[in-house]
């Protein structure tokens, strides 16, 4: 079982940037396929990045390719997401998730854990 925390998120300017962090417990980090998802209010959840369990892929939506990057550091137990250029429509509480999965997912349903959430709030 992996256990997912969040941090980072916060209030930013438009044009600015967040680097959100993913901390995970448990020895078995690097096995995870880990993905990012937001939920802006009165909207559904949606996919943002997903990252391979070594790290040499990644996958983006198209709403963010070019302004966001996913990585993660399996010595460290944590993935991250940078945030570049934001914008208003950015706001949304973001989520870490892990896939038990071997490839690339871009689906909610596909996740077996995630966390709580942390707030970006991008002001206009």
């Amino acid at each position: 079982q992996v256990q997912l925390v969040e941090s980072g998120g916060g209030l930013v300017q438009a044009g600015g940037s967040l680097r959100l962090s993913c901390a995970a417990s448990g020895r078995t980090f690097g096995t995870y396929v880990m993905g990012w998802f937001r939920q802006a209010p009165g909207k559904e959840r949606e996919f943002v990045a997903g990252i391979s369990w070594s790290g040499d892929m990644t996958y983006n939506a198209d709403s963010v390719k070019g302004r966001f990057t996913i990585s993660r550091d399996n010595a460290k137990n944590t993935a991250y997401l940078q945030m570049n250029s934001l914008k208003p429509e950015d706001t949304a509480v973001y989520y870490c998730a892990a896939s038990s999965g071997r490839n690339l997912a871009i689906k909610l349903y596909e996740y077996d854990y995630w966390g709580q959430g942390t707030q970006v709030t991008v002001s206009s």
